[in-house]
């Protein structure tokens, strides 16, 4: 927040001199709230920890309840592990699809908030390019003294330089190991494993749908931090609750007759 912020105040001081462009300034003070806005989104946003009343969905239990494929519980929540979910020390829960915990963040980065984790990769990415571009464009082509940095502004800028390629080299560097885990449908905490046991070329995970991060809005709702809409939220969370699991019987047999309970008439009666 103070990186980011520092650098709006440097290019709307520049803006007020005359050094760049005012409208330049402002798309780069709008890059910049987008992205705080993501991180503020990834930090206070549930990453899909899972509750205690979690339980399997009817397709999890056809394909995974086998002696084969056997449905895994969590030894430190005592609940049911969802398939790609890991336990967080740190925040001790259990995370759905959960890639890693983020020290940037204070949290876990899972299937709740990957896409504000993504969006802020890529707004501070694009902040860091579009203020290399413009501080470079006005270094070498300026060519008058109503467009030179003088005094203070030139040490700003000079720190605003530094700051913003050390945010391109790490940015670009968790972009393309974010795009991995979607292209091969592998987390950094799985990858890790699999790397370590040696088996990271017989993995048979598919790649994980856009959809299945940005949800199934418009596509423009994808550039902003609102909590993505899933097609089949228990399917891309990895577990439903008994709750949820009534609604779904009670919708596909509305003329089965239902207790206060929760139980049919059918079920009562046996």
């Amino acid at each position: 927040w103070l990186l980011l912020g520092y650098s709006s105040w440097t290019f709307t001081a520049l803006a007020m001199s005359g050094g760049v462009p005012p409208f330049l300034s402002a798309a780069y003070v709008m890059l910049c709230t987008l992205a705080l806005a993501s991180h503020a989104k990834t930090t206070f946003s549930d990453p899909g920890s899972v509750p205690q009343a979690a339980v399997p969905n009817e397709r999890m239990r056809r394909e995974m309840g086998t002696p084969d494929q056997p449905l895994s519980m969590c030894s430190q929540c005592q609940t049911f592990k969802p398939p790609h979910s890991h336990h967080c020390r740190i925040c001790n829960r259990c995370i759905s699809r959960m890639d890693h915990h983020c020290p940037w963040m204070n949290n876990c980065v899972g299937v709740g908030n990957l896409k504000h984790f993504i969006l802020f990769l890529v707004y501070t990415w694009t902040c860091s390019v579009f203020s290399l571009l413009l501080l470079g464009w006005n270094y070498f082509m300026c060519a008058d003294e109503e467009c030179a940095f003088n005094g203070l502004l030139t040490q700003l800028v000079r720190a605003v330089t530094v700051l913003s390629i050390g945010a391109l080299l790490f940015t670009s560097s968790m972009i393309m190991n974010v795009t991995f885990g979607l292209m091969t449908g592998i987390g950094t905490i799985d990858r890790l494993k699999k790397k370590a046991s040696n088996v990271i070329a017989e993995a048979i995970e598919e790649p994980i749908p856009l959809k299945d991060v940005f949800g199934i809005g418009a596509y423009w709702t994808w550039l902003l931090p609102i909590d993505p809409l899933f097609e089949d939220s228990d399917r891309v969370m990895g577990f439903s609750t008994p709750q949820r699991l009534l609604r779904e019987e009670m919708r596909d047999e509305p003329t089965r007759v239902y207790s206060p309970s929760g139980l049919s008439k059918d079920m009562l009666s046996i």
